[in-house]
């Protein structure tokens, strides 16, 4: 969750929030910006290639900037039937950029963020180059 920024929006917004990062001051850092709002971020620090998320424990999954392939049935299997994920990270294209991530790793290939969410309903897909080079994805599973 970096240091909070989409956390706190969905905790100003009402939702009980929780957030995921490897890095200790930056869980501390978003919970402490919360707690000045008078707001609550259950923060939670975890090395995620070493931690499972929990299984169908969450309504809405929020991940921005982070590419970690190996998480994507993880982070489908964290949310309730009819759960909603929002998904937004670079693509290859980023590399013409000049800024940000550089390795293929951390890139994804056209089409690829799509297809990870295929028999899902997609709610929202675009892939841009519009300034930073990036896939955007709001899809929402089917009722089990």
């Amino acid at each position: 969750m970096g240091r909070g920024r989409h956390a706190l929006l969905l905790a100003r917004h009402g939702f009980t929030t929780f957030g995921v990062d490897a890095k200790y001051d930056a869980v501390r850092d978003a919970v402490a910006s919360a707690a000045r709002e008078g707001l609550t971020i259950h923060g939670w620090c975890a090395d995620l290639t070493a931690t499972p998320l929990p299984a169908a424990a969450f309504d809405v999954v929020v991940v921005a900037r982070y590419l970690q392939r190996d998480l994507f049935d993880a982070i489908k299997a964290s949310l309730r039937p009819g759960g909603s994920v929002i998904y937004e990270t670079f693509t290859v294209a980023q590399l013409a950029h000049g800024v940000g991530p550089k390795s293929p790793d951390h890139l994804l290939r056209p089409g690829e963020l799509r297809s990870y969410f295929e028999g899902w309903e997609i709610l929202s897909y675009e892939e841009t180059d519009e300034g930073e080079a990036v896939a955007r994805l709001a899809a929402r599973s089917f009722s089990r």
